[in-house]
């Protein structure tokens, strides 16, 4: 691995609170790798931050009655408290609309342009008579002609996934008012030299082998299908301006500056630390820096084709993400999330109803890593229930209420590891940081599991509660093995449950700095040990809790 590991999840739309399908297919499993290369001593800079620009922001803004810039500063502070309330780690959450961006983004494009890799030509697009304006892709819904979703966008079906352009759509409609009163109109745009720059993006793709199918599925079928020259620029207002004689009043389009984020965020971020110059040490170091991107698969086209094709007009030297990890969808209860009508869970709400450690590990148990994958309030219980308080809770709290049953004056000096037992969790141990290495995360969670399940047994099989009666040392032995399996488990936890893990991690002098390399401390047992009685872990949700939750989230069931 790489001496600095850069990590950037897919930017979160402006527009709103985002369900929990965003934050699966993104935002959490990033954090859970960036803290477990913190654990590992990895020096790490996770970025992520609103994507402000384009239709959602505008369309937002005009039915709140509210202006652009307020709404979006008023999101994007939303959002940024919703992800801490999930423990989402970020070094740095900035804004796509920030000035640092907007230089970036212009000069960026004066680089491709100087290149040769950007022309002129006039189009045909969809002019709204009742809006008296030009409609950009994003503001045209209509029919997909591939797959029949009857809200598909103009730039891309929500649908099936498949690009598209606004005038393959069928009874197209302005995303502004509805109208259907529109027709074409010649305006003059800014393409970028996509098929010219095919060779070296086909290059990129074929360098990555180790990508998932999912991935490589979704790049290659671009690639297979020929690459198009792509407009770059917008009929808006609220954007990056165009920086080019000729194109005022034009702003780049949304997918051309979205991704330079990114790198600008960077640069805000190292500005911040007083290293205004330290963003090169992240994006153009390609010797030492390891760049992992996480998002959903309608963005990977994006990041494994549109984009490093930009980067590579340049000319520029640039660190390209060296892995991709892409989601599946995540279902809600055997259909789409929606927020118009009000079907499935928003984050906002979710972290109103329990607390963050309850979604995260459920959601990554079920993370949709090579399939789609569908949430339920039944699933959930399961996990929080069975898994959490069974498993987990059950063992700390019968580790705990020993000591204080039989040891109230703490467990006495002397300490022989149990080597049989050390074996094992050291075995899964391994098998559970090799599987968060590989970004495969039901694995590492299933093994996660499996350690607690080894705790249990152990402790059953031991039965301290009747050797303390014959021979109180070995039942303290016993008893200490079980404070270092359950220090094991806190190590293990905090990538995945960070809280959880602060909660249940015995070692009392471990301080505020974690580090993997204190997991299988033991010099701490070796004298006397005291620990109060914890609190209980988890709270069992109920079977009545769980109908209420299906009936309460399940919306307006029609179709979209």
């Amino acid at each position: 691995m790489a001496k600095r590991v850069l990590i950037t999840s897919a930017l979160p739309y402006i527009n709103g609170v985002k369900h929990l399908g965003n934050l699966i297919g993104s935002l959490l499993p990033a954090d859970v790798y960036a803290r477990h290369l913190r654990l590992k001593g990895v020096e790490t800079a996770f970025i992520c931050g609103t994507d402000e620009h384009g239709t959602p922001a505008e369309i937002g803004a005009m039915e709140e009655g509210k202006s652009i810039e307020a709404y979006c500063l008023e999101k994007h502070e939303l959002q940024a408290s919703i992800y801490r309330a999930f423990d989402i780690s970020f070094d740095f959450f900035g804004r796509s609309s920030s000035d640092e961006n907007i230089a970036m983004t212009q000069a960026i494009f004066s680089r491709i342009d100087e290149n040769g890799f950007v022309y002129e030509k006039s189009i045909s697009q969809f002019y709204s008579l009742d809006d008296r304006r030009f409609l950009p892709d994003r503001y045209v819904v209509g029919t997909c002609p591939k797959c029949g979703f009857s809200s598909a966008r103009g730039d891309q079906c929500d649908g099936c996934g498949n690009l598209l352009d606004p005038i393959e759509l069928i009874a197209p409609r302005s995303a502004l008012s509805g109208s259907t009163n529109l027709e074409l109109r010649q305006t003059k745009h800014l393409f970028l030299k996509l098929e010219a720059l095919t060779p070296d993006i086909a290059a990129f793709i074929n360098e990555h082998p180790e990508w998932s199918p999912t991935v490589l599925g979704i790049a290659r079928k671009w690639l297979s299908e020929g690459l198009r020259d792509r407009s770059i620029t917008r009929d808006l207002s609220w954007g990056v301006p165009v920086n080019k004689p000729g194109f005022e009043g034009k702003v780049f389009y949304v997918w051309f500056d979205a991704p330079i984020a990114y790198i600008s965020m960077t640069k805000e971020w190292c500005k911040l630390q007083g290293d205004a110059d330290g963003w090169t040490r992240w994006w153009k170091d390609v010797n030492d820096v390891e760049l992992v991107q996480f998002m959903a698969k309608d963005n990977v086209p994006f990041h494994t084709v549109f984009w490093p094709a930009m980067m590579k007009a340049t000319g520029d030297t640039w660190v390209f993400a060296e892995t991709i990890k892409g989601f599946n969808w995540l279902t809600y209860e055997g259909g789409k999330f929606s927020t118009s009508r009000r079907r499935g869970v928003f984050t906002d709400q979710a972290i109103a109803l329990y607390p963050s450690d309850y979604w995260r590990y459920s959601l990554l148990a079920s993370a949709p890593e090579s399939d789609d994958s569908d949430f339920d309030f039944g699933t959930f219980a399961n996990h929080v229930n069975k898994d959490l308080a069974d498993v987990l809770g059950n063992f700390v709290n019968r580790v705990h209420g020993l000591i204080a049953k039989h040891f109230p004056e703490g467990l006495p000096p002397g300490f022989t590891p149990d080597p049989s037992l050390e074996k094992q969790v050291q075995e899964k141990v391994s098998g559970f940081l090799s599987s968060l290495d590989a970004l495969k995360f039901r694995a590492a969670i299933q093994i996660m599991r499996s350690l607690w399940v080894l705790g249990n047994e152990y402790i059953t099989g031991a039965q301290p509660w009747s050797i303390v009666k014959a021979d109180r040392n070995a039942a303290a032995n016993i008893l200490k093995n079980c404070l270092f399996l359950q220090n094991v488990f806190s190590y293990c936890a905090s990538p995945v449950m960070p809280s959880m893990a602060e909660h249940i991690n015995a070692h009392p002098g471990a301080g505020d700095r974690w580090s993997y390399d204190d997991m299988f401390a033991i010099d701490w047992l070796k004298g006397t040990v005291s620990l109060p009685q914890p609190a209980v872990l988890v709270a069992k949700i109920s079977d009545e809790e769980v109908a209420d939750l299906q009936l309460r989230f399940a919306g307006q069931m029609v179709e979209a």
